[in-house]
């Protein structure tokens, strides 16, 4: 029985991993670019191109449907000599690197968290390393299958807490959690809910955070999150707007005249 269900549940996967459309052509410029503006710790978002990532973007009300760890170098390359520079949770084989031009033909976002010191950084980009190779039990798809039927009828504020629910396993193959939990290693806030706390003598309430379960995360939230800073590739390379090569107005063209004596048309 298990057996089956461990079947079928990686067949599901494959099904909803296939990609929905080819991919555009890799911009060398624009890679080269994000590569340069990556720090390590820093959550590269993806607007990805498989058949999940429409139902994570409704789900989850957002463009971004992926997310990956950058942990910069590793010494590890890929079997064509890139090295691999992202930490990532795939639903078919788990944690893995990834170099980085595997997202240079997708929309992407840098989120980096602000203030994160370097002993922070390190915890963070350890946790990623150690979590390398880990597996997921697939026996279960019902969590799978949810993604396959997104329902128009649920109410935005339980679609959060739909992706956590079933047999918890299968939940822990979305990309975002593993993230999550590495900053929570680092006890660095990503999204955490607030809870405020009348101090005695004082007209200031304190603020107390509570960490999200991270089960509930979602590529999204690292863009939301107001830890999180956008970094913009162009912006860092030394955007000069005077550097810019714009296209020519096309000239209007110009009406020729009859030659005299010709009857023009009415």
């Amino acid at each position: 029985m298990n057996r089956g269900l461990d079947f079928l549940g990686r067949s599901v996967v494959r099904f909803i991993t296939r990609n929905r459309h080819d991919a555009g052509p890799v911009d060398a410029k624009a890679l080269a670019r994000l590569n340069n503006a990556l720090r390590p710790g820093d959550v590269l978002l993806v607007e990805g191109g498989m058949k999940v990532s429409t139902a994570i973007k409704y789900l989850t009300q957002s463009t971004w449907s992926h997310a990956a760890l950058y942990v910069g170098d590793t010494g590890q390359f890929s079997e064509t000599g890139e090295p691999l520079v992202l930490a990532e949770v795939e639903m078919d084989v788990g944690c893995v690197l990834s170099p980085l031009s595997k997202y240079g033909a997708f929309g992407t976002r840098i989120c980096r968290p602000q203030g994160l010191d370097s002993a922070g950084r390190d915890t963070v980009v350890a946790y990623a390393l150690g979590r390398l190779g880990t597996q997921y039990d697939l026996k279960n798809i019902i969590d799978l299958l949810r993604w396959l039927v997104p329902l128009p009828w649920v109410p935005s504020r339980l679609r959060r807490r739909m992706i956590a629910i079933g047999s918890g396993d299968p939940t822990r193959a979305i990309c975002s959690t593993m993230i999550a939990q590495a900053f929570e290693a680092a006890r660095y806030p990503v999204l955490p809910t607030v809870e405020y706390a009348q101090a005695m003598d004082e007209d200031d309430a304190e603020e107390i955070l509570h960490i999200r379960h991270h089960s509930l995360y979602m590529p999204r939230d690292f863009d939301i999150s107001p830890y999180f800073s956008v970094v913009k590739p162009t912006l860092e390379a030394g955007f000069d707007y005077r550097a810019l090569t714009w296209a020519k107005p096309a000239q209007p063209e110009t009406p020729q005249r009859a030659p005299a004596g010709t009857m023009q048309p009415a």
